[in-house]
């Protein structure tokens, strides 16, 4: 694949390339260096390429704009495939480049895991809005770890709450079966705790049906569902494994509209080649939706589209992935950007530094309708021990052509989140003999 970078046309090796025609002269040049993970090739590429597109796009625009306070942005990716131990190795060559990274997001939850123990070490934060570990939202123990604007908890918990709505209260869920389909990795694993406790809360049976990697062969798994005959099936997929997860539904007579899919099983390459077979599917909307009138959507297609530099084809621009990707690319900018409000405005921010402006994020609704996100999301404020900032999500549903909210905006149960986030983030520590940072050490 050919990618526009802002100088000229360069393509982006499995290796890693810049898009950005970075100098050599870092120092001199005064560059942020932002690295990427993506993956542009394999069975997750059609689902990985739109972030991935819709994350380098937002940072050309700020280069475009004149950088993070005169800072400009420096980009290069390393291809990991999904795969976890060639995004460690990815890590591990681009983490010194340019000057040093600023941050990394993994953009899979298995190599935020084999990240979790190095980003403390090389002290470099890991941004993994809306995956990764549901735990590392207590930044006290988790001091490296930013699962920002939400968590798989928040997203199961949502689910749990918009089907108890569906069928009249919680207490009427007791009796009821739901089935979690879930992609066999730590990704898919992650909701289970949650659907558990709600389990345990309110009565109602959880089936628990692994697919193996990639999720091309489900027949034995919906044959299952066949004869158990749940009231909703939840899809924990990603890749080719959830457009194949709605064609079995459909074989097998699933209505779709008893189907919920995480906000990775819920996006246009998961049932646009589907259309009316796919139509009543519903799916969590992790904050944004497809935004195609967003005034970001629309200051990327007029400076950077427009001026022929785009990283990928103009049509998905606005898409649900390239939001996501465009949203996760503004998160690290604004944490760069709060860091030189204690650091020095204009200069460049070491990861240490980024770390801290990511845990002192403020981005109320006017700081988000000066970015372009007004209508895109809610606002996200974080501190040093809570590391993921608002609990928030809703659900739209695909019509046949077009994905369209359908729910109000729900928000966590933090009388179970919170419990949770707080057992599990101390079990981590106890097993890896961490002590946990107390009110001063976050002041330090």
């Amino acid at each position: 694949m050919k990618l526009k970078s802002l100088a000229a046309a360069v393509a982006v090796a499995a290796a890693g390339a810049s898009l950005f025609g970075a100098t050599p002269a870092f120092a001199q040049a005064k560059e942020q260096f932002f690295p990427g993970l993506p993956y542009r090739t394999g069975p997750y590429g059609p689902n990985g390429a739109p972030w991935a597109n819709g994350y380098a796009d937002y940072l050309k625009l700020v280069n475009a704009k004149g950088g993070i306070n005169g800072v400009k942005i420096v980009y290069e990716e390393c291809e990991t495939g999904y795969d976890t131990a060639k995004g460690v190795e990815c890590y591990e060559r681009l983490k010194g480049k340019h000057g040093g990274a600023t941050l990394f997001q993994p953009l899979s939850t298995g190599i935020t895991f084999a990240l979790t123990d190095k980003a403390p070490v090389d002290k470099i934060p890991l941004i993994t809005a809306g995956y990764g570990r549901s735990e590392s939202q207590d930044g006290l123990v988790f001091g490296w770890n930013f699962p920002l604007a939400g968590t798989y908890w928040v997203g199961a918990d949502v689910l749990v709450q918009h089907i108890a709505k569906k069928e009249g209260g919680f207490d009427k869920l007791k009796g009821k079966k739901i089935t979690l389909v879930y992609h066999d990795s730590p990704y898919g694993k992650e909701p289970i705790a949650l659907l558990q406790e709600r389990s345990r809360a309110h009565g109602f049976d959880l089936q628990l049906l692994p697919v193996t990697h990639p999720g091309v062969e489900q027949k034995a798994t919906w044959l299952q569902i066949r004869q158990s005959r749940p009231d909703y099936v939840f899809l924990w997929g990603w890749g080719v494994m959830n457009s194949v997860a709605l064609k079995e539904a459909q074989a097998t007579g699933f209505p779709r509209e008893k189907m919920y899919g995480v906000w990775w099983s819920a996006a246009e390459p998961d049932v646009k080649d589907l259309g009316e077979a796919a139509k009543g599917y519903n799916g969590l909307a992790m904050q944004h939706g497809a935004h195609p009138n967003a005034k970001v959507t629309k200051d990327i297609l007029a400076m950077v589209h427009d001026k022929g530099q785009g990283t990928g084809p103009k049509e998905e621009v606005g898409s649900v992935l390239y939001m996501r990707g465009a949203m996760s690319a503004m998160l690290a900018v604004e944490g760069v950007k709060r860091a030189q409000e204690r650091y020095g405005k204009g200069k460049w921010m070491t990861a240490e530094q980024t770390r801290w402006g990511l845990e002192n994020l403020s981005l109320d609704a006017k700081k988000l309708e000066a970015l372009g996100f007004a209508e895109v999301m809610r606002p996200v404020s974080t501190t040093c021990a809570d590391h993921m900032g608002p609990a928030w999500a809703r659900i739209h549903t695909w019509d046949g052509k077009a994905w369209q909210f359908t729910s109000d905006w729900y928000q966590a149960d933090e009388a179970i989140l919170k419990p949770l986030v707080k057992a599990t983030a101390a079990k981590y520590a106890a097993e890896k003999k961490i002590t946990p940072r107390t009110a001063a050490d976050c002041q330090s």
